[in-house]
């Protein structure tokens, strides 16, 4: 199985290529066939290069013609509707920019006929490579998965891991039928082997005959890192009680530099944040004042580090709830919601509060979402490892956030926690720094709920 980013760093770096062999035609063209879209260098079009070079990925990223190639599906005509999508706004922001800027005609680059030539014949280059890297070009071929568990294990393993899309189907098999396999089949072969399974005695011969197989043919891992590898994710119902401890965690050591890095950008992002939403944050508190007259903060209680109670900022937007009101998940279309509260919620700046929790040393920027107290008591008796969410400062994203729908039942919270765990044992600068781009990629597109 393919890593995902594997194929959505190919296709970036394969879109930057065609970019490149496209213009380099076109500077080509009138040796060729006399006729002259621009000019015969790129002498002067050095920003104007940069600038198209990134808008291109950037707005492809936006408008989601990279993250097609996760889908277990590929439609043509959805993928084409992406591509154009970014074809289109591309040129108009090359356009808008050209209009603002107004450069020197010697800037030959954003011309509208070299604009229509170069970004037309990158959309068809940008269909080619993504149907051909789906279709296992440009890739080793993706190994044949295959899941030896006892009976009793099945049920679980198979459940967890149908809570996610795939594109590619885990297959039970049984020792026997896998012995004779590995003799017989020349395609490459990853095997998940279940924590029953790697402590069966009767079973040591058949998984020493795995590990010493041609990785490159046959490779043999747990269940649990088939999960990381391909889901990026540690659903709670699969791991023992020792799998994740804390002294185990990225951030554990004393003196831990990510750490102290998170927190330092914690401080400085929160802050210039601050000052740059606070005329939104203004808007919105009009707005949500004029609907309907009522508050517009609106405080709460949420558990925090180690599980400890504080209190959350958001900007209002439900209808006022008496005091006493027990707690409820939000539901989709829930007629609690205003209007205006709407918005605010798909935008996400009702959270924009919260960045003074961030500067007190309550939250981060980057974590797993604090719950209410009242509702966490029944998700830590349904699911198993939900206290471990507390080891680390509660943020205003996190990776259950942009993997994983908005939760609104018990099982929601089971599918985010195995989020947040693989998170919390896989926390690094890099990772925090994806979750931001896909938080600023919601906010765009309006993707909040």
């Amino acid at each position: 199985m393919h890593d995902p980013r594997t194929l959505l760093l190919r296709a970036l770096l394969l879109d930057w290529l065609g970019q490149v062999l496209i213009l380099a035609l076109i500077i080509a063209m009138p040796a060729w066939t006399g006729v002259a879209l621009g000019g015969d260098s790129l002498q002067g079009q050095g920003p104007w290069l940069v600038f198209v070079l990134l808008l291109y990925p950037l707005l492809g990223w936006l408008f989601v013609s990279y993250t097609v190639l996760r889908w277990r599906r590929l439609a043509l005509p959805v993928l084409l509707q992406r591509l154009l999508i970014t074809a289109v706004v591309t040129l108009v922001v090359v356009a808008i920019a050209r209009w603002l800027i107004n450069p020197s005609e010697a800037v030959w680059l954003v011309y509208r006929r070299v604009q229509l030539l170069w970004i037309g014949a990158l959309t068809l280059w940008a269909l080619a490579v993504r149907v051909g890297l789906r279709r296992g070009l440009l890739l080793p071929e993706a190994p044949r998965m295959l899941l030896l568990a006892q009976p009793q294990e099945l049920d679980t393993v198979l459940g967890a891991w149908r809570r996610v899309p795939q594109r590619q189907r885990l297959r039970p098999v049984e020792a026997k039928t896998l012995a004779q396999q590995l003799d017989q089949t020349e395609e490459p072969i990853l095997v998940a082997l279940s924590q029953a399974v790697r402590q069966d005695p009767e079973l040591r011969s058949l998984r020493a005959s795995l590990e010493m197989r041609d990785p490159r043919q046959v490779r043999a891992l747990s269940v649990l890192s088939l999960f990381e590898q391909q889901q990026e994710r540690l659903p709670p119902v699969l791991m023992a009680d020792t799998v994740l401890a804390y002294d185990d965690l990225p951030w554990a050591a004393t003196f831990s530099v990510q750490a102290q890095l998170k927190r330092m950008a914690d401080l400085l992002v929160a802050a210039v944040l601050l000052l740059l939403t606070a005329p939104f944050v203004l808007l919105a508190a009009l707005l949500i004042w004029l609907e309907d007259r009522g508050p517009v903060v609106y405080a709460q209680q949420r558990s925090g580090w180690l599980g400890r109670p504080f209190t959350v900022y958001k900007l209002r937007t439900m209808t006022v709830q008496p005091a006493n009101a027990p707690a409820r998940w939000t539901q989709p279309g829930d007629q609690r919601i205003t209007a205006v509260g709407g918005w605010l919620r798909r935008v996400r700046l009702d959270e924009l509060p919260q960045l003074l929790n961030v500067l007190n040393g309550e939250m981060s920027l980057i974590g797993p979402r604090p719950e209410r107290p009242e509702l966490e008591e029944e998700l830590e008796q349904r699911i198993p490892h939900y206290r471990k969410r507390h080891w680390m400062r509660p943020g205003l994203s996190g990776w259950a956030q942009v993997c994983a729908p908005y939760a609104s039942s018990i099982e929601d919270s089971d599918l985010k926690l195995s989020y947040d765990l693989y998170y919390l044992r896989h926390f690094s600068t890099w990772l925090d720094l994806v979750i931001l781009l896909r938080t600023v990629k919601t906010v765009l597109k309006a993707g909040g709920r």
